[in-house]
């Protein structure tokens, strides 16, 4: 055993010695590309980014130069440091900083010293450039931004980080990549490709003309153009219609699922994320934490969706077959449901669905929502209800081609059963879910396709922002219909309640010469906590409604941060979107009073009131 245990251990090692050496020699060219590094440059050549246009053909985003300078840390030799600096406006620790951190990332490659130069800067600094050795320019191009609106929507680009870099070996130290919004969907389509071009250099590290005559060199792709499916006037007019306000709006067109507008407030300029003052402006953005401009409250903020869930209640009524057109409940301006439990209402009498609805009666969803429930017994009823709205695209992703979002929130049995370990609980325990207060939760993209689900008597398409991609076909989830567990038959009478919320319902005050809409009012309670105590606020304003009723053409959501009652401002700024959208222009807009009305209007001072210690408005 002894005599063959040397000869064994020598074998091995020398098969270990000879591995390595045929991966040094034959599999790993690492050597080789570090050897013909000092011999060969890379320049890279950026293509345009593709441009972005609006559904009507509006060009919303372009493209201008830009000029950044990079350095290769290894080739910079005896050049004038304070000469460079002044010229650059830097300090020389700023310059000793940044150094420092391109030799980390790598002394042979380049990296980015100062970014995105104007053109003025550009031109200063390439007529010394040759006293600079190590340094050169690089062109590139930022994103030009047409309109002052949609800053949510489209994105940002920004330099990729090092993470980025480790998960895609296309991205290089310097490269710009689409950060949010359509910019980072979209980021591998409006790219483009990079050109590669191999410079070679003789042993003063003079460059000398092409590798191999350029065989090797390819050029740049430009980055294909698109077109989404924002209404670039629309949206800009929504963007007016909330200054001064918090919340959100979202605009569908229901036959395709196409968004339209999709409105956070507050909101702030797209072109403040571009050029050298990006980082800063970013960081100011980033700290408003009362504002918020940087969350998209129409795709991240989650609310109690309020009395337009009643919606819901009537048609999972209806299909369970526990409510019917002729179904009434007496509501004595509200409903017990048990000892001490009031549910107030504004109407009284004996209240069929049609009144209901347009009367936003909370007795009638109430008794309706306890049947359905009832029906199975808690836990199996209350699955039933949740799995009829998880059918219109509730309490989950709804798949969007946008990269923010969240699924609200439609409680199950299995969520009660947490809360309530002991058991006990029934249909009465969670009453507060048939008017949309509860537990249940929804942003206001999943309000606007309820509603476009609504005006389309049962199905809806997946929300997208994407209208056209050049040479190339969009993702075929955008085109496929989905059913939901309700039975179109079922959707007309909800339909002709919601026409009379603004006939002789709740938003009649609203009503628009020559479009017939059908919509529905919400107020929606507000809680939040101050100094750890949970302390109510003024009330929410939210509105939902499509038009026209018959062949819809717009759906809408509309919310409203601390807006007292529905009718009061959502109520306005839905109309007002929707005969804006269908009239063409905004000078055809006929309710030019709700217009003044709410572009004057602000609720700064009710923002203000955490601090000011003004008394809230509660509605109740």
């Amino acid at each position: 055993m002894r005599k063959g245990l040397l000869p064994a251990i020598i074998t091995l090692v020398t098969l270990v010695i000879l591995g390595r050496l045929f991966y040094l020699q034959v599999i790993d060219d690492s050597f080789e590309k570090k050897s013909e590094n000092n011999a060969i440059k890379i320049v890279y050549e950026y293509p345009e980014r593709g441009y972005i246009y609006d559904r009507n053909g509006k060009l919303i985003v372009a493209n201008q130069p830009s000029y950044d300078i990079m350095v290769i840390p290894r080739e910079v030799k005896n050049i004038d440091t304070l000469e460079l600096c002044h010229l650059l406006d830097i300090t020389i620790d700023d310059f000793n900083r940044i150094l420092n951190k391109a030799k980390v990332y790598s002394p042979r490659l380049p990296s980015i010293f100062l970014p995105q130069l104007n053109k003025v800067e550009y031109a200063a600094f390439q007529e010394k450039i040759r006293k600079f050795e190590g340094f050169y320019i690089q062109k590139r191009a930022l994103r030009d931004y047409q309109v002052n609106a949609a800053a949510n929507v489209f994105g940002y680009i920004a330099q990729v980080n090092d993470k980025i870099i480790k998960e895609n070996p296309y991205y290089k130290s310097g490269d710009l990549i689409g950060m949010q919004g359509v910019e980072k969907t979209y980021e591998d389509v409006l790219r483009g490709v990079k050109g590669v071009k191999y410079r070679q250099r003789d042993k003063f590290n003079k460059d000398i003309g092409s590798y191999k005559n350029g065989i090797y060199d390819t050029t740049a792709v430009q980055g294909k153009d698109i077109t989404i499916s924002l209404d670039i006037d629309l949206q800009k007019y929504g963007e007016e219609l909330m200054v001064n306000k918090r919340g959100g709006i979202v605009a569908l067109e229901p036959s395709t699922g196409e968004i339209l507008a999709l409105v956070t407030a507050p909101n702030y300029d797209p072109a403040l994320l571009v050029g050298r003052q990006r980082s800063r402006n970013y960081t100011k953005l980033w700290n408003d934490t009362i504002g918020m401009p940087l969350y998209d409250r129409g795709l991240l903020a989650e609310y109690p969706p309020g009395s337009p869930f009643k919606i819901l209640t009537a048609l999972i009524g209806l299909q369970e077959n526990v409510v019917d057109e002729r179904t009434t409940f007496m509501c004595n301006h509200g409903f017990f449901y048990g000892k001490g439990a009031f549910m107030k209402c504004h109407d009284s009498g004996a209240i069929d669905l049609h009144r209901a609805i347009y009367k936003s009666c909370n007795t009638y969803f109430a008794n309706t929502f306890k049947l359905v429930v009832d029906k199975h017994g808690a836990k199996e009823g209350v699955n039933t209800w949740a799995n009829h709205l998880k059918s219109f695209g509730l309490g989950q992703f709804m798949g969007y081609d946008l990269p923010a979002g969240r699924k609200g929130h439609i409680p199950t049995s299995d969520y009660y059963d947490r809360w309530y370990p002991s058991g006990g609980w029934r249909s009465t325990t969670v009453i507060s879910n048939s008017i949309g207060q509860g537990e249940v939760l929804m942003t206001p993209i999943q309000l606007a396709n309820m509603m476009a689900t609504v005006a389309n008597r049962g199905h809806y398409y997946t929300p997208h922002i994407i209208k056209k991609i050049e040479n190339q076909e969009i993702d075929k989830k955008f085109t496929t219909k989905h059913q939901t567990t309700v039975d179109p038959i079922h959707f007309e009478p909800i339909v002709a309640g919601l026409a009379d919320v603004y006939n002789v319902g709740t938003a009649r005050s609203l009503k628009t010469p020559d479009i017939q809409m059908a919509g529905k009012t919400g107020t929606v309670e507000n809680f939040t906590k101050i100094n750890g105590k949970r302390v109510q606020l003024t009330d929410h304003s939210v509105f939902v409604a499509f038009a026209p009723v018959d062949n819809p053409k717009i759906a809408i959501a509309v919310f409203v941060e601390n807006g007292y009652w529905g009718s009061r401002y959502a109520g306005p700024i839905a109309t007002l979107m929707v005969e804006k959208y269908l009239r063409g222009s905004r000078d055809s807009i006929k309710r030019k009073d709700l217009e003044k009305r709410m572009l004057n209007a602000s609720l700064q001072f009710e923002y203000d009131k955490p601090v000011s210690n003004q008394p809230f408005v509660i509605n109740r």
